[in-house]
């Protein structure tokens, strides 16, 4: 579970966040929405101890994040995936170099290991046919021609899945998405919606994801919170958000279901 208490920042003179409180629950999805600028990206990064609160705390799992050493703070980060926007591939590197750098830059150097999480995490993401057909003839041909490929040669929608899959490798507990759909066509944004609900439910994943699409919050959110002024604006389901009468909320809402993401 993440807890966030009366979390403040600024940078100089602009007061981002001014009291957010907010709980996300384990197994939950929980999307942060609101205004460019309003403090979404700067509260997560509080959560993986990027960015250190000028008043408040983040707890995470029971321990407050500022409290942790060097060494604490490396194996929390361990329980979190990040998806960044865009899916942030590294264009001179394969599939399979992309999706397991993180356990490279961890020190891990056995490629039988490696090969193995990419192959899991591939899997897991819709890319390559079920894990338990690992050794079969037609997972290890694709898995072949897959594992080669420079992100050029993918689609939009095999690019974010790709992102989904580096972010898998692990096995963390939550992942962070930055606006997982941004860019993409109704129906691939469709698709990585039903894939983050089929990982939430597969693997018990807690997932938070910053989003404006909100045919994605309605699909995919247990629990909705929108932020402004640096405050926790509006908490509740995607269905109270839908019936709310809130001018703020409203104006987000018509402006972000007729607005292409």
């Amino acid at each position: 579970m993440i807890e966030i208490r009366g979390l403040h920042k600024s940078f100089g003179a602009k007061h981002v966040l001014n009291g957010v409180d907010l709980t996300i629950q384990d197994g939950e999805t929980m999307c942060i929405i609101g205004k460019s600028g309003c403090g979404k990206s700067v509260m997560l990064k509080h959560i993986v101890g990027l960015l250190a609160a000028d008043k408040g705390s983040v707890i995470v799992d029971g321990r407050d994040v500022s409290t942790l050493s060097t060494k604490e703070l490396f194996a929390m980060r361990q329980k979190i995936g990040y998806v960044f926007q865009g899916a942030a591939l590294f264009d001179s590197m394969t599939v399979w170099e992309n999706v397991v750098l993180g356990l490279y830059e961890h020190g891990e150097r056995d490629n039988t290991v490696m090969d193995g999480e990419a192959r899991r995490v591939l899997a897991a993401v819709g890319l390559l046919p079920d894990e338990q057909q690992s050794g079969s003839a037609a997972f290890e041909k694709e898995y072949a021609i897959l594992r080669d490929k420079k992100p050029s040669d993918l689609s939009g929608g095999m690019r974010k899945r790709v992102g989904v899959a580096r972010a898998l490798v692990g096995s963390p507990k939550y992942i962070m998405y930055d606006e997982p759909t941004t860019g993409l066509d109704p129906v691939t944004s469709e698709q990585i919606d039903q894939l983050i609900i089929a990982l939430t439910k597969k693997i018990a994943v807690t997932s938070i994801v910053i989003t404006h699409d909100m045919f994605s919050v309605y699909n995919i959110a247990k629990n909705v919170a929108m932020l402004e002024n640096g405050r926790v604006h509006f908490y509740g389901t995607p269905d109270e958000l839908r019936a709310s009468t809130d001018a703020v909320v409203r104006e987000f809402i018509d402006r972000y279901e007729s607005k292409p993401v």
